[in-house]
This record gives structure tokens, C-alpha cells and sequence, in this order.
């Protein structure tokens, strides 16, 4: 199916293309496509690793083809794309961009530009693309595929074609997270009050006590520095950034992350950098201790089927993302009940450890588990749910995933058809040295 993922992403300034000649190399109604917006595509697939032939030029100038037949009909149609949500996505892209780089500050460097200017460049093109997107979901949105459809499907797909799935695993877990006293609240915020009161006297610098003391994994080693936008960040936290003075550190205040100070750097619009220390707050030994034995108790329980696994789920744990479903973990990088190693290493290299030697159904000992999502500690039992071993996909073992490759290809179909009913309706220019492309659609035959 057309989904041009080399776009999502693309933000390049212009002198990144050294002495290239930009010229009009095609349009489709109103809007053009430029020889600089394919050089960007191919610099994007190269980045990705991607091997170019010969017909790369023709590839990425059908799917631009594409996009603008796309966005002309989506105005047209007068779909709207709101000025908050192209903030977000650009924050978003803006954010990746950040992490590639290193900091904001690094972005901001390579392109020449603040961030509120690199934004006002790139706005527009963000929304044209946002709404290309939103054309296809609209033109793909009723597409589904029966049960007869996907076996049809995979009886298609020519055996040397099937493809092999690596091993996958899928898991259950239990886990019981001690909870936070307010004496342990309290501990924490003392810690964070003297810490700020060093800083303010002169004693020490916010940079060093980030280093030594902040809990916040994305900041601390760079002494606190955050650069962001607004809309980003937590509200209680934001709160307090537009309402300090450059140089200045902030009372103590508290988030469901636990309790901070700031100290604002510089803040321009919407954009600011400041400095930041973490402190979460730790539940007891006794705690840990305490729900340790609780877990012990409800592995014994397990072991000797007195309880089925169901049941223990409902009645000893506290983890709110996996008791509601019988405490299968979901792969957050796929959304499906199954990961690969890649995904395991990504995301819980632990439980891996804990359930190799596991057969179907077995079940882990209690141990000490930490949620980095939710950046807290609890006690957990781990059950292995399903070992896929290695195999050729198969409609058994692989139905979710042969019914989503069926959905694909018909929505590929969908689309095909929408493109040969609109090019004719359309106006459709293509530059003279394009014209020895084989297209997948008849672009040429409909050009003026």
C-alpha cells in the first residue's frame, strides 16, 4: 500500500543540497513538485540504509504524484487539519529530529534557526502532508477483509513468497507495586528543599546537584537541561516555567512523576530551556519487603493450583495497564500480544531472562521489577504464555498478522482505483525528462 514513510520526517534546509539547480519537475493541479523534493526523498532512503536502482527517481516521483493528487483533493473536499494538531506533529518531528541530533540546541545549529522560525518554515508543509494522510484514511477507511478474503489471501501468496517468522513470545505478568506513604512523599520533598536551598544560597550549582541527585533519566546527565515547546511537558510543569524570570529556580512543586525544581535558562514564544531536578519518592524497605511476601505467597498458591492464574491476577495485582486483561503485557512498539527479541530488548530485556527456561504455561519466581514507563518499582511473576517457534507464516499460527497483508493489499487496490478515477479529472504536468518512467498508474497518459 502507498504509505510514503520517507516523508514523515522530512525537514531538510535547503543548503543541504549543495549546488543542486531547482526546477519544476511536475504538478498536479495547483501544487508543484520541485527537483529538490526528490533529492530530499533520496537522501532520507540513503539515511535509512536503503540501496537505490536506477528507477529510484521514477519511484519517489510517482509517490510525490500521489501526495499532491492526494492533498488537491483534500481541498477540494475542504477536509480541515486544526492548527493544534499541526503543532503537535511538528513537535513531534521536531522531537525526533532532537533525539538524532542530541539536544535542541544541536538542531537549532544544523538548520541555522531558532525553533519557532525552523517551525514557521515548515508549517505548511506539515499540513499538506498531514492532509494527504488524512485523504488516504478517509479513502481506505471502510476497507476490511472477511475471513474467506484472508485465506483466499494466503493461498495466493506463491510458496516461495510466504514469508518466515522469526520466534515470538508472549507473556503474562502479575505485579504488586508498594505504595507511596505520605512520610515517604515527605521524605523526598525535604530532599528536594535542601537541595534547592544550596543551590539559591551559592553553595552549590544546579548543574552539579542534576548530575548527583536528579532522577529524571533524560536530563540528569546533561546537568537538568531541557529544551522544549509548550504542550510538551506535564501542565503543573509548565505552570512553573512560564511563570519564571530567566535565572531564576523555582519553589518545590509536585507532579504525578514525583517532585521538582526548575531554574529557566532563556524562553522565546512557546519555546524554552531550563535546567531541572527529579526527585521521586521511594516507598520503604518494609514496604518492598512486605509486598515481596505477598508475592511469595501468591506464587506458592500458584504452584500448588490452589488458585488459577486469573484469579491471582484479580486478586494480587495492582499494575493498572495489564490487570484488566489477565495480565498479558502488550508490545508496546507493535500494540499485538507478541514480541521478538528485538522488541524485548528494546523494551524488558528482563523478562526474557525470567521465563527462557520456562516451559508453556510455567511460571517465574517473584523478583524485582521496574516499570520504565511509569518510572516505579514492584515486585512481579512472569508467565510465559505461547513460544512461537521459527516457521513459515501460517494461517494457525500467524492469522493477525496474514489478515493485516490481506487488509494492505486491499487497500492498495482501493487506493489504485481512487488514483485512476481522479488522474483523468485532474490536472497533471510532468517534466519531459520523466517521461521514460514506467509508472505503476498512467500518469502520462492524462498530462497537459
Amino acid at each position: 500500500m502507498h504509505n510514503f514513510k520517507i516523508l514523515i520526517f522530512l525537514l531538510l534546509p535547503s543548503f543541504y543540497f549543495g549546488q543542486v539547480i531547482d526546477k519544476i519537475v511536475a504538478q498536479v493541479g495547483d501544487n508543484i513538485i520541485l527537483l529538490s523534493d526528490i533529492q530530499a526523498q533520496k537522501l532520507n532512503l540513503i539515511q535509512d540504509g536503503r540501496e537505490l536502482d536506477e528507477n529510484v527517481d521514477c519511484f519517489i516521483l510517482e509517490e510525490l504524484l500521489y501526495q499532491e493528487l492526494l492533498l488537491n483533493q483534500a481541498m477540494l473536499d475542504s477536509i480541515e487539519i486544526k492548527d493544534d494538531q499541526v503543532d503537535a506533529e511538528m513537535e513531534n518531528r521536531l522531537r525526533y529530529l532532537q533525539n538524532k541530533m542530541g539536544s535542541r540546541q544541536k538542531l537549532e545549529e544544523f538548520y541555522g534557526k531558532t525553533t519557532l522560525q525552523i517551525k514557521d518554515e515548515f508549517r505548511v508543509q506539515i499540513k499538506n502532508q498531514m492532509l494527504s494522510q488524512e485523504m488516504q484514511r478517509t479513502i481506505t477507511a471502510e476497507v476490511s477483509v472477511t475471513p474467506k478474503e484472508v485465506k483466499s489471501f494466503y493461498k495466493n501468496i506463491p510458496e516461495d513468497s510466504i514469508p518466515f517468522i522469526n520466534m515470538k513470545l508472549s507473556f503474562q505478568q502479575i505485579v504488586f507495586y508498594p505504595e507511596i506513604t505520605p512520610d515517604d512523599k515527605k521524605r523526598s520533598m525535604d530532599k528536594l528543599t535542601e537541595i534547592r536551598g544550596a543551590i539559591v544560597d551559592g553553595k552549590k550549582s544546579f548543574e552539579t546537584m542534576a548530575r548527583i541527585h536528579s532522577m529524571d533519566p533524560g536530563s540528569a546527565q546533561q546537568g537538568g537541561l531541557i529544551s522544549a515547546s509548550k504542550g510538551m511537558m506535564v501542565p503543573q510543569f509548565e505552570s512553573t516555567v512560564f511563570n519564571l524570570k530567566p535565572g531564576e529556580v523555582s519553589d518545590v512543586f509536585e507532579t504525578d512523576y514525583g517532585f521538582h525544581i526548575l531554574k529557566l535558562i532563556s524562553r522565546l514564544g512557546d519555546d524554552y530551556t531550563c535546567k531541572h531536578i527529579l526527585i521521586m519518592p521511594e516507598f520503604s524497605n518494609d514496604a518492598i519487603n512486605e509486598a515481596a511476601l505477598k508475592m511469595d505467597t501468591c506464587y506458592n498458591l500458584l504452584n500448588k493450583n490452589e488458585i488459577t492464574w486469573n484469579d491471582a491476577v484479580v486478586l494480587y495485582s495492582n499494575d493498572s495497564r495489564t490487570k484488566q486483561n489477565k495480565g498479558i503485557i502488550t508490545n508496546p512498539i507493535t500494540g499485538e500480544q507478541t514480541w521478538d527479541m528485538k522488541d524485548l530488548n528494546e523494551v524488558d530485556q528482563q523478562i526474557y531472562l525470567l521465563t527462557d527456561a520456562l516451559e508453556k504455561g510455567g511460571i517465574s519466581q517473584p523478583s524485582l521489577y521496574s516499570d520504565i514507563f511509569e518510572r516505579k518499582q514492584g515486585i512481579r511473576i512472569v508467565r510465559l504464555l505461547n513460544r512461537y517457534e521459527p516457521h513459515k507464516a501460517n494461517l494457525n499460527k500467524d492469522y493477525s498478522l496474514i489478515k493485516r497483508a490481506a487488509e494492505n493489499d486491499k487497500k492498495q487496490r482501493t487506493i489504485d482505483n481512487w488514483i485512476k478515477s481522479k488522474i483523468s479529472n485532474a490536472y497533471v504536468r510532468i517534466d519531459q525528462s520523466y517521461h521514460n518512467c514506467s509508472f505503476r498508474n498512467n500518469w502520462l497518459n492524462y498530462i497537459h
